[in-house]
């Protein structure tokens, strides 16, 4: 399974990775405003937040305007089905847990989510949960698959094993372990885990 940003590859790149077998998952940042994206000013000054720690250009979203970013997301949605995506990756969909500079409840988040993994399943592409590990038991049922960034670095990996129980797939991604530290653990739990460098390059260890 391929990992690839939504904006940033053709439909031609889909289709090669197609080709040799691979499924591929269209990234797009659902919960954060990107100023370098094509669609940038098609989101509002007034759902646009505080700054991400670490990423320069880039401000969480108020999640709980669903009038103003559900056309965006439908539009994102359309475009990495147009493409030939198999599924999507929803970054930053735990800003409940952030300084967002919003006051978000934990059922502001679900409402958001549940409404992201319905949209992508109605254009027939699979839902994957990135982290937001604590509402696991309430969005287990509205998401194909999860994205774990570090649960073995930060002890939080057994929150994913009920995907597992329920049939559905982990993938797990560490930047500063050594795959000696989590590899072993990784495959008895039955995880597909690979360590990769923070810039997101070519480079990766799989497990």
């Amino acid at each position: 399974m391929f990992d690839i940003d939504l904006f940033d590859n053709e439909a031609s790149t889909v289709e090669a990775l197609h080709a040799k077998g691979s499924k591929v998952v269209c990234y797009l940042s659902a919960g954060s405003w990107e100023d370098w994206r094509p669609d940038a000013n098609e989101i509002l000054v007034i759902a646009r937040g505080r700054d991400l720690d670490d990423w320069p250009g880039e401000k969480w979203l108020d999640i709980r305007r669903l009038d103003l970013l559900t056309p965006v997301m439908e539009a994102r949605l359309d475009l990495c089905r147009s493409k030939g995506f198999d599924g999507v990756e929803f970054d930053n969909v735990d800003g409940y847990a952030n300084e967002t500079g919003f006051p978000l409840t934990y059922q502001d988040q679900l409402r958001y989510n549940m409404f992201l993994a319905n949209a992508a399943r109605s254009r027939g592409l699979t839902p994957g949960l990135k982290n937001d590990l604590d509402q696991i038991p309430d969005l287990l049922p509205h998401f194909d698959w999860a994205l774990s960034e570090q649960c073995f670095e930060y002890s939080e990996c057994d929150a994913l094993n009920a995907f597992v129980r329920a049939g559905k797939a982990v993938f797990v991604v560490e930047y500063h372990l050594d795959v000696r530290k989590f590899c072993l653990r990784a495959k008895a739990l039955n995880f597909n885990a690979m360590r990769k460098n923070l810039a997101l390059d070519e480079w990766r260890e799989v497990c």
